[in-house]
């Protein structure tokens, strides 16, 4: 038995390590087929669903596959471009705001800015760090993405991939499950099956409340005249993965913006501020309990964690795939923790040592035995004719 389970142990190892040197030998070249199984494990549920109401597996698929792509293109064709505009005119202006707020501070509080000193040097050297480095992050943000993405890949293979991955799903699924160690196949699919409640509800649930944050935000400032407000309040919604930190700096960003553009006119700014405070009493009291709930499991720290290092091991590959691997890694500790609580390391209790099956002893008188297998085999008695 141990031997056994150190083979186990060993084979796991393997296909861990196998894993991981892919995803550093191939992670530019595996991307489209990553994002094309994700993409079909998230519509896998609507396909599904579509066949329950009477539809075939495959008119089911065509159907998501058309509109996924009617979606993308028109994202690609008409707000993409204008948020990719709105954020270079943004980083393009902070050095002009932070000049406007050195100017104004110099003229209500000339002793708190002395030429030369630590707050004026630090003002200065933050504009000129923006203004020098703000347009090349950005471009190389944007350059990375589209290298590594690709306008063939992202219009081509991502959807060929997924169309015949959520094809297949189930099939695949099925085929895994036949895989599995006979001995552990009841354990790890209860771990799969946790692993998929935690990542489809932190997924699907999280990705609904930025799309209705984002919309929320970039109408509302739109709305009141803020200028980069699809830029902002997208971007707000997008780094709402992380609780409070796309509302902490898209809200710092839009005041910091209202203060300059409505500078005469505090009650817009309190506006503004005012749109950042709602969402947040909105995301927090009814979006996140309602659609994402409670029992997700994936602490934002841990999820910050995942994509810092997943990030810096297999760059931009790293950071699609370290949701699902945050998913994996939390629930398969959890398991770990119960096992351990379980465990006599933790207890301090040796387990009771397994005891044999009885075995039934059935006494008889001697020659009992021999009495039987001669009855047997003698012949059968001739008690005469029968009338």
């Amino acid at each position: 038995m141990g031997s056994t389970r150190r083979k186990q142990a060993y084979w796991w190892a393997g296909i861990t390590l196998a894993f991981m040197l892919v995803m550093w030998l191939l992670g530019q070249a595996i991307l489209p087929f990553v994002i094309g199984a994700g993409v079909a494990y998230l519509l896998d549920p609507l396909a599904d669903r579509l066949e329950r109401a009477g539809l075939s597996r495959t008119w089911a698929v065509v159907t998501i596959t058309l509109s996924a792509l009617l979606v993308l293109v028109a994202f690609m064709l008409f707000l993409a471009p204008i948020v990719l505009r709105q954020a270079a005119q943004l980083v393009e202006a902070v050095p002009g705001m932070i000049q406007g707020l050195q100017d104004f501070l110099m003229q209500r509080f000339p002793g708190l800015l002395a030429e030369g000193g630590p707050l004026d040097s630090s003002l200065q050297n933050l504009a000129s760090l923006v203004g020098e480095k703000g347009g090349q992050v950005l471009s190389s943000v944007l350059n990375s993405i589209s290298g590594v993405v690709g306008m063939i890949a992202l219009l081509v293979i991502v959807p060929v991939v997924a169309f015949y991955l959520l094809l297949d799903w189930d099939n695949l699924v099925a085929r895994v499950d036949n895989l599995l160690p006979r001995q552990h196949a009841p354990t790890i699919r209860r771990l799969a099956s946790e692993i998929d409640q935690t990542l489809s509800g932190f997924v699907r649930g999280q990705g609904t409340v930025m799309l209705i944050q984002g919309t929320f935000y970039s109408v509302s400032l739109m709305a009141v005249g803020l200028p980069y407000a699809v830029a902002i309040g997208m971007g707000a919604a997008f780094l709402g993965i992380i609780p409070y930190v796309g509302t902490l700096i898209g809200g710092a960003t839009a005041i910091g913006v209202a203060i300059f553009t409505f500078w005469d006119e505090p009650l817009w700014i309190a506006v503004v501020a005012g749109i950042f405070v709602i969402g947040q009493v909105v995301e927090g009291n009814y979006l996140q309990p309602k659609i994402v709930g409670n029992h997700v499991g994936l602490h934002p720290v841990w999820l910050l964690l995942a994509l810092s290092v997943f990030g810096s091991l297999f760059g931009f590959v790293g950071m699609m795939v370290a949701v699902p691997l945050a998913a994996a890694l939390g629930v398969l500790v959890r398991y770990c923790a119960e096992r351990y609580v379980e465990s006599p390391m933790y207890t301090g209790v040796d387990p009771d040592p397994v005891m044999p099956e009885p075995m039934l002893v059935e006494v008889v008188p001697e020659g009992t035995l021999r009495a039987m297998r001669t009855d047997l085999d003698a012949p059968p008695a001739d008690n005469g004719p029968r009338v």
